[in-house]
Formats: C-alpha cells, structure tokens, sequence
C-alpha cells in the first residue's frame, strides 16, 4: 500500500496541477484527446504487422509513386501479363471459344465430344502419373461406372433439404461416422461434408473463432500455425479476420518449432495448428507435443490431414509406423482430411471433424429473424451437390478398410522408393523425413528450377516450393502404376547428372521468374503479377460466336487465326 502511495501522490499533483484552473469542458476535450491518443498509439503498435514491416511496405509504396519506378513496374507487369495471356490461349488453341449462347441447342453427341477434348485438353500426361498430386487415381473401370451412376442418381437432390432428400442426409451422416471412425473419434466425435480441404480449414477457423468469442471473450482472435501451414489457413484469416502468428521450423526436421509455437501463445489465441503432413515437405509436426500445449493453455488444437488423411489412418494396417496424430491425442480437437484425394472420391468432398458437438455447433450459421424462415446451414454453401455425397459414399463402400489399405501399402511403398533413390543423388538433398507422400528436394549447388525446367521437358510436372527455392513431387496411386517411379528416378539421375556439368547456369522463362519473385522486396508486386496470372485463367477473346445453320456449326468472328475454327 506503501508503494502504491508513493507512486500515485506524485502522478495525482502532476495531474491536479496540469488542470489548475481549466474549464470544466478543457477537462473533459484533455481526458478525451489523451485517451484517444493512448488508444491509437496501442492499436498502431499492436496490429497484425509488426512496425519494422509497416514501415517497410510504407517505404517501398513511397518508392512506387516515383513516376521513373511507377512506370517501369507499369511496364514489366503489362508485359507479364501479355504473356500469362500468349500463354493461355496457346493452352486452348485446338478448341474453339464459346462466348455466348448458340441460337439453338448443339446435338447430345456433340457436347460429349466437346467435353471430352476439353477434359483431356493440356500437355501434360495426368493419366500416366506425370504429374505431382493433382489426379490421385485413374478410376478402373468398375469405379468409373459406380460413380457415373451413383452421381446420374443423385444429381438432382440437395441436403439443403433433409425432409425431401432424407437419404442424401443419412449418406453424409454415414461418411462422416465412418471418417470419425477412422481417426479415432468416440461416441460424442462429429463434423460435416465440405467441397474441399479450403472449406474444411475455413469452417474450423469459423468454429474456433466463434467459440473463442463467446465462450471466453475473445474479440482480437489469433491462431498459431506453422509457416508450412497450408495457405487456406491465410484464406480463412483474411476472410474472418483472425490474426496469423507463423511460427518458424526446425532447421534439421522440417517441422514446427514447440517452443517457439508455445512463445507465440497469447491471451487471444483461439487455435493451434499443425499438419499431417503439411504440403511443402511431406514431413509431420510433433503434434503429441502441440496437442499437450493445447490442453495447457486450454486452446483447441486442429489437425491438417487434408492431403495424407486418408493414407496415415491406414498406414499402420499396411504395416508402417506413424506417430499420434487423431483424436487419441486428448488436446486434438479438429482434423479436416480430404475423401477426394486418398479415400479416391470424385472431386470436391472434404470431411471436418470435431471432438465435441459444441465445436461443431459454432460451426453452423443460423439465420433466426428472415422473412423466408429460420436458416440453418452447417458450411458455406445453402445449396449442396447430392451427387458428390453419394458418390464419396459409394466410393469409400466400394474401397472397404482393405482396398484402402492395399492402396495405401501401394503408394507408401513407390514413395519409399524413390525417396531411397533421390537420396543416393549426388547433387539434390530431400527435407526432412517424409511421413506420407510427399517428397521435397533442394539444392546447394544448382537453381533447383532447372531442375523442374529439365524435368518439365520430358513431361514431368512437379510443384515449385520458395523461401527456400525447391520442388516437390507428391506420390499418388497413379505412380503406383509399372515402371512409372522407375522412370521417374531415371530422368531425375539423368538430368541432375546434366545439370551438375555447368552448375551455375539459371533458370529460364517461367521457372527464372518464380525463382526471382522470392528476391522481390514489396511482395504487394508479386501479389500483382499473381492476379495477372489469375486473370489470364479466365481468358476468353473478346468477339463473340454465333451458331448458323441447322448443323449447329460454331463459328468465330475474331482476327486471331490461332482461334478460328469450326465444329461439325
């Protein structure tokens, strides 16, 4: 009491003398501007960026108004553009555009020989396992009918609807029980269907951060994750809100840091976050270690399986040993795993899961006061695709627990043995220790990007990594195929072998760009050059198409010969 004395006598006649003869209304603007001003002052200080990075993206904007440096950038970003655009219409040369709707309908068979070369438009070979992730089974031909039909079926329903398709309801039930099932969830586990891993992260985010609000107060959510975290958690922050704090790696495991996770725990953290396996490296973090920070600091922990989910729960059945990763782990509170990846389900199905009902219920958004009723809706979407539940349905039926594990032992196997391989190369070194599928590769002595472009020449595609430059490629059970892996190992020697010849030589075109956008200071400028690329996705020409003639032919009024054609 002493102390406090002490300290407030001199603060109190500091304080009396600085309003001696005021005004009742000076009193009252003075107490209002200092604490406004205290206010600001914390709110700058204590933003999502740090000062230091404020003030550097501040610095480089400055640089930008600079009309000699505006007008560069300006000019290097048409440029980019241009040829995101050269690019996309060369991808598409050998269909026709159309860009409005032809007088009358086109004959059945002609749209199925439309859809047909669009699907299988591109230079790369997905179906002979040319490429990293992406297609993660040719479906045999048993499957391949099973889920035509299954979808022809069901394509019509919607669960928006429980009281018209009770059926589809009890299908997504049913998925949901059985993934539950499969990581070890007990009696009161639950969760929903997405469309995707994104949905399932962004829902879990949702869920986490509305518990963290009205259960402890939280109004300045943040969530911890590693920066290997998948880049859908950034979607979730932007899109809700939440502030991210990335934590750095082990250098020599590839995994997330604990002690620098547990630093970074605050009094507003609503979520932990950890991968199995995350998607750079392939390797998993010691999530027995973060799942125990969890329940010390009463923060729910979320699981990432989305892309080795439905390989790691059946890893130890196909014989291999794999750390704690599921709802065995007490602190575990969430996992999101992808069926349309390794369950081997028709694109856009994903699973979240909860440990408790109460988690899943800050999930849900409920809409009590609209004139068209009371809304409930468990994830983005109202509408739904009954198709895609009852297709993942039938799939995960049609695989059973040993299909599964047969495919996982397959796919293990061929990851095995090319990462044996890729370590006997002089050269190269992998990161880390690859739990599932995943394999990444750098380099000391050579751009790993002229790897990629070596690579990419002979058809190969493999996904580019940056902050450090490397390559991933991930194994799915199309590698699994005859002689695929084998091929892979072989042009893999062969160029390394070429590449270490003249090591110092650089990546050209599109790979010496990836390589330099890492050196680009004000990533604002990066984040430009990617919506360029993005717009270059959406490319259509300009002029539109008209149908003529009871034949239905498509013609095309445009001035670029690449795009005139016709069908028949």
């Amino acid at each position: 009491m002493n102390v406090i004395n002490f300290i407030s006598v001199p603060a109190k006649n500091t304080i009396n003398q600085t309003f001696k003869g005021k005004e009742p209304w000076e009193i009252a603007g003075m107490t209002s501007i200092t604490i406004l001003t205290v206010v600001w002052f914390y709110n700058f200080i204590f933003q999502e960026e740090s000062i230091v990075e404020r003030i550097k993206k501040s610095a480089l904007k400055m640089v930008r108004r600079i009309p000699a440096v505006r007008n560069k950038i300006n000019s290097e970003l048409k440029c980019l553009s241009e040829s995101f655009e050269e690019e996309a219409i060369n991808r598409t040369k050998a269909l026709p555009y159309i860009t409005s709707l032809p007088n009358q309908g086109i004959d059945l068979n002609e749209i199925l020989k439309l859809v047909e070369s669009s699907v299988y438009l591109g230079n790369y070979d997905w179906k002979n396992g040319r490429v990293s992730g992406c297609v993660y089974r040719n479906a045999e031909t048993d499957l391949r009918t099973l889920v035509k039909e299954v979808y022809s079926l069901a394509s019509l329903t919607n669960p928006l609807h429980p009281d018209i398709f009770p059926g589809v309801c009890k299908m997504e039930a049913e998925v949901v029980r059985i993934a539950c099932q499969l990581f070890n969830g007990d009696g009161n586990s639950c969760g929903t269907m997405t469309t995707g891993g994104t949905e399932s992260i962004l829902m879990a985010c949702k869920a986490f951060r509305d518990y963290a609000r009205d259960v402890k107060g939280i109004t300045r959510p943040e969530m911890v994750m590693p920066v290997t975290a998948h880049s859908a958690f950034d979607k979730a922050a932007q899109y809700l809100k939440i502030r991210v704090r990335a934590v750095q790696l082990d250098p020599d495991s590839y995994t997330v840091n604990i002690a620098a996770m547990k630093r970074a725990i605050t009094r507003n953290t609503i979520m932990l976050v950890c991968s199995a396996p995350n998607f750079p490296y392939g390797t998993m973090d010691d999530i027995e270690a973060i799942a125990k920070l969890g329940l010390r600091y009463n923060v729910p922990v979320h699981v990432d399986a989305c892309l080795g989910g439905f390989l790691i729960c059946f890893m130890r059945a196909a014989g291999y040993s794999v750390p704690e990763f599921d709802f065995r782990l007490e602190g575990v509170c969430s996992i999101s795993a992808d069926t349309h990846k390794y369950g081997y389900a028709p694109k856009g199905s994903s699973v979240v899961l909860y440990r408790d009902k109460k988690y899943r219920h800050h999930q849900f958004t409920i809409t009590t006061d609209w004139l068209g009723g009371i809304y409930g809706s468990p994830t983005v979407n109202g509408s739904r695709a009954g198709g895609i539940i009852a297709a993942c349905w039938a799939t995960l039926l049609y695989f059973g627990h040993e299909g599964y594990v047969q495919s996982t032992k397959k796919v293990i196997d061929t990851t095995r043995f090319i990462e044996q391989e890729l370590r006997k190369m002089d050269g190269i070194y992998v990161f880390g220790t690859p739990v599932t599928s995943v394999i990444a590769i750098g380099s000391k002595f050579f751009d790993i990007y002229r790897l990629s472009q070596a690579l990419n020449s002979r058809g190969w595609n493999l996904n580019p990594l940056q902050f450090p430059s490397a390559l991933h490629i991930c194994v799915t059970h199309v590698h699994t195929e005859p002689g695929v892996a084998q091929q892979f190992v072989h042009d893999m020697k062969e160029d390394v072998a070429t590449i270490l010849r003249n090591p110092s030589e650089n990546a050209k075109g599109m790979y010496a760009i990836y390589g330099s956008s890492q050196s680009i200071a004000d990533r604002s400028i990066v984040g430009e050059i990617t919506k360029y690329f993005l717009d270059a996705v959406y490319y259509t020409p300009k002029e539109e198409c008209t149908t003529v003639g009871k034949e239905n032919r498509i013609e095309f009024k445009t001035s670029n010969e690449k795009l005139n054609s016709k069908l028949l």
